[in-house]
């Protein structure tokens, strides 16, 4: 445990962030699988539009750094190219 009382501020505040980095991983991580759901469904208008909103909240996390900015694109651009091609199928 800390000493000084700065130091139990520094951790109070950081028990803080964690728990608001936790926060926002599971939702990103259920926005995910909402999204997969409806490409498994075949269902491309309603995943376009889930994919937006998951989309921004990736480009957010990525800009606070709870993830890094590649893994946000990367994910992105894999749900992105999975929800064209199925549009051209049907």
């Amino acid at each position: 445990m800390p000493i000084k009382r700065a130091s139990f501020k520094d951790l109070r505040k950081s028990n803080r962030i964690h728990l608001r980095n936790i926060s926002i991983r599971s939702e990103l991580h259920s926005n995910s699988k909402k999204v997969e759901d409806l490409i498994a469904a075949k269902k491309a208008d309603e995943a376009k539009a889930a994919l937006r909103v998951f989309i921004s909240k990736l480009d957010k996390a990525a800009s606070k750094g709870i993830i890094h900015k590649n893994a946000a694109s990367r994910k992105a651009s894999r749900l992105t190219k999975r929800i064209s091609a199925l549009s051209k199928k049907a």
